[in-house]
């Protein structure tokens, strides 16, 4: 009797297993012949060597469509194991709205008509600003955007950064060496990546370099071929910093800039690098801008309220200055 050994590389056994093994049962029932044993991350097969070459080509395919969807149910491994092996399977799904599968199958997509813009633009140019207040989903819009080209292997690797300004916080007083001060300030880009990337592959992919979240600074002198670049918090770029930044584009690269320009920390008579770039870079082909406001909130629906609030106090401000 042959055996073979097959392991499970940055996936959860569990989740892949399913609840009491059920996914390890149901592939025993289309390979009758075979003996199935899942310990840890491996399966062991037992049995005749041609069966188990049949097994080995079904068990990539059911891995393949987990990492794509982060999901697998008793319908899903029932279509891949009666499928022709020359066909590419998919969720059916009429919904093409959808980015990315997150975790546990969730469908991330755009909320609101400006978020579908910002998916449309980015597909038609390399570059995009993305602007508007908190909670308008700039930055998970764009993160997303980053996953999906990632997994369809359109870029090699994403990159995430944020120039190191402080709203109100003093990040010298934080205890730590560098990475752990900065980590909590980058904490909103790992949100999103926890909530499309399971744990272990997301570990992995940081560990190897093919996620890397840094501070703006960190991008000086370099340039940035094959891969998604997000750049977060943009409003706190200084001129030097923007164009720096602007200028690392490589070959195959994408570029979202996003930021809100009614919150800036710099110093008041610094100019931010974001104003300035939406005005120079207007009408350059190849670049698109996208503008989001309050109706594209999706945080609690008071957050709307808040800036609409602000927006009506400025305005006045602006009337007696």
């Amino acid at each position: 009797m042959n055996e073979r050994v097959l392991s499970l590389t940055h996936i959860n056994p569990r989740d892949f297993f399913g609840e009491q093994n059920n996914n390890i049962k149901a592939l025993g029932k289309y390979f009758p012949k075979l003996k199935i044993v899942a310990r840890g991350s491996q399966i062991k097969v037992f049995g005749e060597e041609e069966i188990i070459d049949e097994f080995e080509k079904r068990f990539e395919m059911l891995v393949n469509f987990f990492r794509k969807y982060n999901k697998l149910e008793n319908e899903d491994i029932e279509l891949i194991l009666t499928s022709d092996l020359t066909r590419q399977i998919s969720k059916s799904n009429h919904n093409t709205d959808i980015i990315v599968h997150g975790v546990g199958g969730k469908q991330i997509k755009p909320e609101t008509p400006n978020q579908k813009k910002m998916v449309a633009s980015s597909l038609k140019n390399d570059m995009l600003f993305a602007v508007g207040p908190a909670g308008t989903g700039k930055t998970y819009t764009a993160v997303a955007l980053a996953v999906r080209a990632l997994k369809e292997k359109e870029v090699k690797r994403i990159i995430l950064t944020r120039p190191a300004v402080e709203s109100g916080e003093n990040l010298g007083f934080l205890p730590g060496d560098l990475k752990e001060k900065l980590d909590p300030y980058m904490q909103p880009l790992y949100d999103a990546l926890r909530d499309m990337i399971p744990f272990e592959r997301l570990a992995s992919y940081i560990e190897k370099g093919v996620i890397e979240i840094a501070p703006l600074a960190f991008m000086r002198g370099r340039t940035l071929d094959n891969a998604f670049v997000i750049l977060d918090e943009a409003q706190n770029t200084t001129h030097n910093q923007m164009k720096m930044f602007l200028t690392r584009m490589g070959k195959r690269a994408k570029f979202i800039i996003t930021g809100d320009p009614g919150q800036i920390d710099l110093p008041r008579k610094q100019i931010s690098g974001l104003k300035e770039a939406l005005k120079t870079l207007d009408g350059v082909q190849g670049i698109s801008i996208v503008h989001l406001n309050e109706k594209d909130v999706i945080r609690h629906k008071l957050v709307s309220a808040i800036i609409k609030a602000y927006k009506k106090k400025e305005a006045l401000a602006l009337e007696y200055q």
